[in-house]
């Protein structure tokens, strides 16, 4: 059964799934849906178009939908969308998109820690995990089961590939490719995430291939162009170094070394 606490308040329109708790304090939008068995807590904002997954569970002072800081809005409907199973902590914000119809996406099974910031349309994917005052600027990706240290700061239109890991205090300036371990101010590639993979069950010899083309790219003195063709041509093209190359080459900013 749905249980609104009698301070929250919902405006009319708003969609309540089953089993949703409204603490006390919350406040929902009238363009708001709420999946099944999602828990806000207390003093939670959700405003604007704004959609939340099923069993979400939204920590105290999060905001949620809320118009862009983009100074570039000129008005208009944008949209928040949150998937199912995601944590976001405590005032952790997530701001909707600046242009008509754009949206700004977070994934399942993701974990925002406090005061983190998601900036307008942002795309973070699926089991991302975002630590304590981690701040994405406007449009930036994050794919799936990626994982992003304390205090770090991504610029706006960087990307931050599946799988990587990123250290606390870094400064992201350009894409930070798959399977990588980033740190440092400015950002660096320390190597490869091995243990992320791991855990993934990523099998050894798609590991090896991984470390391989890690080789390539940031040890043997070649440009990017230059190592993309070797591991192409050197390399068995897993799905996953197949990934690993087309992010890479897909860049628009320039990748981190």
């Amino acid at each position: 059964m749905t249980q609104v606490h009698n301070t929250a308040i919902v405006e009319k329109g708003a969609e309540l799934g089953e089993n949703v708790v409204v603490g006390p304090y919350c406040i929902v939008g009238s363009n708001v849906a709420i999946g099944d068995g999602t828990r806000l807590m207390s003093h939670v904002v959700i405003d604007g178009c704004t959609k939340i997954g099923r069993n979400c569970v939204i920590f105290p002072f999060a905001c949620i939908g809320t118009q862009t800081q983009d100074l570039k809005y000129k008005g208009g409907k944008t949209f928040v969308e949150i998937g199912d199973r995601t944590t976001l902590r405590e005032y952790v914000t997530i701001n909707s998109a600046t242009n008509e119809g754009d949206v700004t996406r977070v994934g399942s099974d993701c974990h925002i820690c406090a005061y983190a910031h998601v900036a307008h349309a942002c795309k973070v994917g699926n089991g991302v995990i975002m630590s304590n005052a981690v701040a994405l600027a406007g449009e930036v990706v994050v794919e799936d089961q990626a994982v992003l240290g304390g205090l770090s700061a991504v610029h706006q239109f960087a990307r931050i590939g599946r799988l990587c890991m990123i250290g606390g205090c870094s400064a992201i300036r350009q894409d930070c490719p798959p399977f990588m371990l980033v740190a440092g101010n400015p950002a660096q590639v320390a190597g490869v995430n091995s243990v992320g993979m791991s855990r993934r069950n990523i099998p050894e010899q798609v590991q090896a291939c991984i470390k391989n083309a890690y080789k390539l790219l940031y040890r043997s003195g070649l440009s990017t162009s230059q190592a993309i063709e070797r591991i192409k041509s050197e390399l068995p093209m897993t799905p996953e170094l197949e990934h690993l190359v087309s992010f890479i080459e897909s860049s628009q900013r320039g990748i981190t070394k």
